[in-house]
């Protein structure tokens, strides 16, 4: 009988390691900096190549909504993927830099954020056609990346 204190004391411990190790699990699936202004960018400039099949590393696969330009909305990077590649084959050229006003707020397993994305695309015909562009984003890490699993890209009427 004298065994049920230290049966008591053994589970404890047991429950105290399990649930340390459950945390120090959590803690390694968010391991690693989260996105930055250079990650805005790199995204940004992978848009400025017009090469949008090589923008999907940058994306969530699967059922998620992206708000662009045009058209309105995409509901997966399949559709944005096709809607985006059509929408640039008007242009031979574009440059787009991220402004110093991007926000970013992590928020449990994402992070939010806000920036102005200054555009020069360059039509076919040569035209500039400059803006500057509102972006809202929410990253998720999966696999270890950061990937985008929800955006708004609007310009301002003017």
């Amino acid at each position: 009988m004298r065994l049920k204190p230290y049966a008591a004391l053994f589970f404890a411990l047991l429950l105290s390691t399990t649930f340390t190790l459950a945390q120090a699990k959590k803690a390694a699936k968010h391991a690693g900096p989260g996105p930055d202004k250079a990650h805005l960018q790199k995204i940004w400039d992978g848009w400025a190549s017009l090469n949008v099949p090589g923008q999907a590393q940058f994306y969530a696969q699967g059922a998620h909504t992206f708000f662009d330009i045009a058209p309105l909305r995409y509901s997966s990077w399949d559709e944005y993927e096709k809607g985006a590649t059509a929408l640039v084959s008007n242009y031979k050229g574009a440059k787009f830099t991220v402004n110093d006003d991007a926000e970013f707020h992590p928020a449990g397993d994402a992070v939010w954020g806000t920036a102005t994305v200054k555009s020069d695309m360059v039509a076919k015909s040569g035209t500039h056609e400059m803006a500057t562009f509102r972006w809202t984003y929410v990253f998720q890490i999966q696999d270890g990346k950061w990937l985008i699993v929800h955006e708004h890209i609007s310009e301002p009427l003017q």
